[in-house]
């Protein structure tokens, strides 16, 4: 069959068809090609600038680096990485005590703390400020510094103004020294500034860190408070260890008002993970010819897990032209945790004074306690305190307490033999 006139027209057109497709496809690629070209060139463009850029910002970072803006070495900012570095610690404490004796002015002599009867008392709130552990193996420093507020703080902080007529600010300072490692052997540690004492079993923080939240009347009579000095330790091995210290005097706090000084040591033993004494040693020369001498011990065992025990014992000489005074002291602590969370601690003092009235430098003089604890010169002093210790959760600790108190002395307890306080008290720690 012959091809039609259409048909014909088709055959005929179909390779022009094709020949301008092909054609209009090279054009568009070309044109692709063409924009592709000047895309690139524009991104060179634009990579050049910012190279240029960056050597004009180079450029700028040596000339502020060689002017002291920059730091040259570690562009880190300092003050970031230096507090990353401070623990901030602390607690806060509150308690009520009610004395059985109901002293007519308000006030249970020679108890610590809650001295005030029948109140509630905000005790101590504590802020601790501490670098890093020093190394042991290079030079290495730190420091540690502690504030402390509430009504205990003036018996716990350095006076501020100790017989120097003007205040020196040291009013809420409790401890706050420098510390520096001397990479010798083992490492010796120094320490510079306002230290606590090395007497005593108990710590100053009450409830806090012990387990009875009363303190032990060891810790007012045979004791003394913080003073400014300088001490080096050194342990000759993980189980031996000695401290040397020497400071403005026993009881002479941060600014010395004489040229008297306090020498004091402690040798330190750590027989093995359950088991730690010290045993220390002071001689404090005053002027006038008032020393004070003496030497004691403590430590503690933890007999298991959940049972432990510690103890000290404390000998005090006083020194004057023409007289001399005797006081010795011992204590022991004994408490069981039933569980993580509640346990119930005991402890037992007894203080002996045969040959004056017992009575704390007026350095120390506390409420209470300032007009003299007895007039007799001869006497004892104890005490049995029961404490439970209950934490539901870590940060709190509360401390339900009742507490024997009996003496000799004639005064010495609001005019009393004995006496018994409760009450309880209460430390979040933070």
């Amino acid at each position: 069959m012959k091809n039609s006139p259409m048909g014909y027209r088709r055959q005929r057109l179909a390779p022009l068809g094709l020949a301008l497709g092909v054609a209009i496809s090279n054009a568009a690629g070309i044109g692709a090609l063409s924009a592709f070209a000047d895309d690139a060139s524009k991104l060179d463009k634009l990579a050049q600038e910012n190279q240029d850029l960056k050597n004009r910002l180079d450029a700028l970072e040596g000339v502020a680096k060689k002017e002291g803006i920059l730091p040259s070495a570690d562009p880190s900012p300092k003050i970031v990485t230096a507090m990353s570095d401070i623990s901030i610690t602390g607690f806060a404490q509150a308690s009520y005590f009610y004395n059985t004796q109901k002293p007519k002015d308000g006030l249970s002599d020679g108890y610590l703390w809650n001295t005030r009867d029948n109140s509630f008392s905000l005790n101590k709130f504590k802020l601790t400020l501490a670098s890093k552990p020093v190394a042991t193996d290079k030079w290495d420093a730190g420091f540690k510094a502690s504030l402390l507020f509430g009504d205990d703080a003036p018996d716990l902080n350095s006076p501020g103004s100790n017989g120097t007529g003007s205040n020196t600010s040291f009013n809420d300072v409790r401890e706050a020294y420098v510390e520096i490692n001397v990479p010798v052997g083992t490492g010796l540690n120094i320490k510079a500034g306002e230290m606590i004492s090395l007497l005593n079993y108990e710590s100053g923080d009450g409830g806090a860190a012990n387990v009875n939240f009363s303190q032990g009347n060891q810790w007012w009579f045979t004791g003394n408070g913080p003073s400014a000095g300088v001490q080096a330790s050194y342990n000759f091995t993980d189980k031996v260890g000695l401290t040397l210290r020497v400071d403005n005097g026993l009881f002479q706090g941060p600014v010395d008002n004489n040229s008297g000084k306090n020498f004091s040591g402690s040798l330190n033993f750590k027989p093995n993970a359950k088991l730690w004494a010290n045993l220390y040693f002071y001689y404090d020369a005053q002027p006038n010819k008032l020393d004070v001498s003496g030497l004691g011990s403590i430590g503690g065992y933890q007999v298991t897990e959940k049972l432990g025990t510690g103890y000290e014992v404390d000998y005090f000489h006083y020194s004057s032209p023409g007289s001399s005074v005797d006081q010795w002291s011992v204590g022991g602590w004994a408490w069981y945790d039933f569980t993580s969370k509640l346990g119930l601690a005991l402890r037992a003092d007894l203080i002996e004074s045969p040959d004056s009235p017992l009575s704390p430098p007026d350095v120390r003089a506390g409420a209470g306690i300032a007009s003299g604890f007895a007039t007799d010169a001869n006497g004892h002093l104890g005490s049995l305190t029961l404490t439970l210790n209950y934490k539901p959760v870590p940060s709190l600790k509360i401390q339900p307490e009742i507490r024997y108190d009996y003496t000799s002395f004639k005064n010495g307890l609001d005019g009393k033999k004995d006496r018994v306080i409760v009450g309880v008290g209460v430390t979040y720690l933070f």
